[in-house]
């Protein structure tokens, strides 16, 4: 019976506190729990899209006298599978060619055998670019090598037999050449570092007809392979445990083939490297959203925080009534379970709807468990903030707790210096991290797992908290120190009551400390977030223009060059600018690198350049050094160290040539290292001038050429298209279709969807803390301001209390928690490191958002003092004698 008759009360007589307790509350429990299901959701993704960029899974290698058709069926036995095809694979001496008077020839090279249908069962191996299926089929680069084409005979050199001749049908593409030819039942390091320059395919029937003899005369050279498409659906929605599963399922159909078969487990070596991935997912959540979770969890203690000195009234006035300290904590209580149940209740309804909102996830399975986790803080948060503060109260003496609040001592943490020395531990820990070429994700060689430094996370953690409890000290000390000072500061809006209102200030100098450090701490929250997430956004255009080019790239080949289509395509709707570039291959000592012509003064216009690409030099200086030396060259990076190159050496790169198709030493001269470049391998390239290997070489083709948009890239590239339809061996690709396929699985995942969620809260917290939290502690001094009022004081005269207390909780919290943002968001960037792929050269700033913040913020403080000042202008006698 009291417990009702008390918490009616309580929901008729203190709304604004329940009901911001519940809403602190609320934000706590959702923010946490969305968190949860973004987790959850971003390995999901990254399963999915790890499965889906995987063309063939498994490649199961065929020992010596194994029965292909019995070792399909023990696999169709041991696991599910949708697809199954036997390829055959043959090492031969090289392949030749006459094209008019010159002969062509090649060094080793593969020769496969697909088995009918290969290449709609497994669409994404093989991309033809000239001619028909119908017959042979010739590699690309094999092609360029032996300058051949549709309709060339071709004779293929087979150890210990005769060559073998063959009419080419159509030239391709191998894009997944790396595992197409990857080693199987060894070591990755032991693994050839590059898939054969020289490949053809044929039909199975044929490929056994030509090289079945050779089995039997050099058997080592021949092998079968089956090729599988696994079932997916039974695997796990997490990389780690997909990978264990498929570790497990290859295992166990090893076991039943008895030795006759060595799996290649290519979807589990992609698994393998999205686990690290789904462990950045999981940083990204330390980083990025646990500080939401715990400025959230503040702000709800700020809002209880604003009902003590009623709380100690209360428990006062029950104490001279006879109540014990048993039912006072029990009364406690009450407004402690109303606060949990509310906010628990309002934050489940409301990450159940950001939930399937942005990730399609129902409150099931593992967002349960974040549930139950949101509910213990929940509980936890309630008796912190109400219960043991109740019982506090419930013990003092009856007549302490009359008085009025006694001044505040310094808490233990500022007598203690915990703030110094957070920020010393944020700067040593930041130092030892960021200096010594640290990665934040492991995965150590050899070993079959991955990890996380965590330790990383202090740093931000504590220089966010440390500053929020130097912002609380540096306002308490302006405000109880500094008189005369804190008086100048607040003339401006005070005026005349400027000593009265510097008087009044210092006497509430710890609630006004507390505000005006919530503020920087939500604003640092809010900025750093919208900036990281700007900063990644903005990488991950750059990163895409690199693999792709630039915003439209039309790819050829040396038979069949986009160069002849430069001027036509320049020429269509939304093109900004159009540069051709070459695309060769040139041989650094035995190394066979990529090398790319360019016109320096035309590429950066149509394929900006980051900074970040290059070794001590920007792309600017970078390219006025090819523009001022003809015959100059820049070098990837690991070339660099291969070779200890020095700048102003020579380089001699043998190139082939038109006239002989044969490879010639030309002379370079290095120039400067090079980390990336547009549409370049991450490993070993080089750059040089197009004019210059044009004339080295005696060939004009320029294989492929970038377009810069003005306007959308997909209208462009679907522009470009329709113009090169007859062109079956150009190739369209657009800065959004490489967005979605390209680099770390990491693009994979909704992390726009997190930072927006987030960024959301983080307007909610502003509100809260510059608004709510304000004018609750203006609420619980309103007896003082309707004394003011009934003795007579004007309102101008009251609002220069009230907004004196807000300008120094905005003048305070706002440039202090830009300030900390920014820095927390440089320490963010720069400890994230492995998620930019180029790193960034400087952050990105969301200016119209960062303005919406700062309005909304300034916007709710003014609202709040409206509020009051309207309250304190219309004085109630029964709110007198209430309090």
């Amino acid at each position: 019976m009291m417990i009702g008759i008390w918490a009616r009360g309580l929901l008729a007589s203190h709304q604004g506190r329940l009901f911001g307790g519940m809403l602190g509350l609320g934000l706590t429990v959702s923010l946490l729990i969305a968190i949860g299901a973004f987790t959850l959701s971003a390995s999901r993704t990254m399963t999915a899209r790890a499965i889906e960029g995987v063309p063939v899974d498994w490649q199961v290698q065929l020992l010596p006298g194994a029965d292909p058709a019995a070792t399909a069926a023990t696999l169709r036995h041991a696991i599910s599978v949708r697809e199954v095809a036997t390829v055959g694979y043959a090492s031969v001496a090289g392949f030749e060619a006459r094209t008019g008077d010159s002969v062509q020839t090649t060094g080793p090279g593969q020769a496969l055998g697909l088995a009918p249908g290969y290449r709609h069962l497994f669409p994404r191996q093989i991309t033809l670019l000239a001619g028909n299926w119908d017959g042979p089929l010739l590699a690309e680069q094999t092609a360029a090598n032996l300058h051949a084409t549709v309709g060339t005979t071709v004779a293929v050199r087979r150890p210990g037999l005769p060559p073998a001749t063959l009419t080419v049908s159509g030239i391709v593409a191998l894009p997944n050449a790396d595992a197409l030819f990857g080693a199987i039942g060894v070591r990755r390091s032991a693994q050839p570092p590059a898939p054969p320059d020289n490949v053809v395919l044929m039909p199975l029937a044929d490929w056994r007809a030509l090289f079945d003899p050779q089995q039997a005369v050099r058997p080592d050279s021949v092998r079968l392979q089956l090729h599988v498409r696994l079932a997916h659906r039974p695997l796990p929605t997490a990389p780690g445990a997909a990978y264990t599963a498929l570790t497990r399922l290859a295992n166990h159909f090893e076991a039943l083939a008895a030795g006759s078969a060595v799996v290649g487990n290519r979807l589990a070596e992609r698994l393998a490297a999205v686990r690290a991935d789904a462990l950045y997912a999981r940083v990204l959540f330390l980083f990025l959203g646990a500080p939401g979770v715990v400025l959230a969890a503040l702000v709800t203690l700020a809002v209880t925080a604003s009902g003590a000195e009623r709380h100690r009234h209360e428990a006062a006035l029950l104490r001279v009534r006879g109540a014990s300290v048993r039912t006072i904590t029990l009364l406690a209580s009450v407004e402690a379970a109303l606060i949990a149940v509310g906010g628990l209740l309002a934050g489940l309804l409301l990450a159940a709807a950001v939930a399937s909102g942005f990730w399609r996830l129902v409150l099931a399975g593992g967002v349960l468990a974040w549930a139950l986790a949101a509910a213990v803080a929940a509980a936890a948060l309630a008796a912190v903030g109400v219960l043991l503060p109740g019982w506090q109260a419930a013990r003092e003496q009856a007549i302490a707790g009359l008085r009025d609040t006694p001044p505040e001592r310094a808490p233990l943490w500022q007598r203690l210096g915990a703030d110094v020395a957070l920020l010393v531990l944020a700067g040593v820990i930041f130092a030892a991290m960021a200096g010594t070429g640290y990665q934040i994700v492991v995965a150590p060689e050899g070993v079959p797992q991955t990890a996380v430094h965590y330790q990383a996370f202090l740093a931000p953690l504590a220089f966010w908290l440390g500053a929020g409890l130097l912002t609380l000290r540096a306002t308490r000390l302006l405000l109880g120190r500094a008189p005369k000072l804190l008086r100048r500061l607040i003339s401006p809006v005070a005026g005349d009551l400027a000593p009265l209102a510097a008087a009044a200030l210092s006497r509430q100098s710890g609630r006004l400390a507390r505000a005006a450090a919530l503020v920087a701490l939500a604003f640092a929250f809010a900025v750093s977030t919208s900036v990281f997430d700007t900063t990644y956004e903005a990488q991950s255009v750059v990163d895409a223009r690199l693999t792709n080019g630039a915003d439209v790239a039309v790819t050829g080949t040396a038979a069949t060059p986009a160069g002849p289509m430069l001027p036509a395509l320049s020429r269509l709707p939304g093109v900004r600018a159009a540069a051709g570039m070459l695309h060769r291959y040139a041989y650094v000592g035995s190394d066979l690198q990529d090398l790319y012509g360019i016109d320096p003064k035309t590429l950066a216009e149509a394929s900006p350049q980051s900074g970040a690409f290059y070794v001590g030099m920007t792309a600017a200086q970078a390219f006025s050094r090819l523009a001022r030396h003809e015959n100059g060259v820049l070098v990837s990076e690991e070339t660099v160290q291969t070779f200890q190159l020095q700048p102003g050496d020579t380089l001699n790169l043998r190139l082939q040539a038109a006239a002989d198709h044969r490879y010639h030493a030309v002379p370079f001269r290095y120039l400067g290292m090079v980390r990336e470049f547009p549409t370049a391998p991450r490993d070993s390239f080089l750059v040089a001038n197009a004019g210059y290997v044009k004339r080295m070489i005696g060939g004009d083709a320029t294989e492929v050429v970038l377009l810069r948009a003005s306007g959308a890239t997909a209208s462009v590239a679907a522009a470009a298209r329709r113009l090169l339809a007859g062109h079956p061996g150009l190739a369209v690709t657009s800065l959004g279709e490489v967005r979605r396929i390209i680099g770390s699985s990491l693009t994979a995942i909704d992390l726009g969807g997190l930072t927006r969620l987030e960024l959301a809260f983080a307007v909610l917290m502003v509100v809260a803390v510059t608004g709510l939290v304000f004018l609750l502690g203006l609420a619980e001094r309103r007896r003082s301001f309707l004394l003011l009022a009934t003795l007579g004081a004007k309102p101008r005269q009251l609002g220069a209390f009230l907004w004196t207390e807000a300008a120094v909780m905005l003048g305070v919290g706002l440039p202090a928690g830009v300030l900390i943002g920014l820095v927390v968001a440089e320490m963010l960037v720069k400890l994230l490191s492995g998620v930019f792929d180029p790193p960034p050269e400087w952050l990105a700033l969301p200016w119209a958002y960062l303005a919406g913040v700062l309005a909304v913020g300034a916007g709710a403080a003014a609202a709040a003092v409206l509020l009051a000042g309207r309250l304190a202008r219309n004085p109630d006698p029964a709110a007198l004698r209430q309090d």
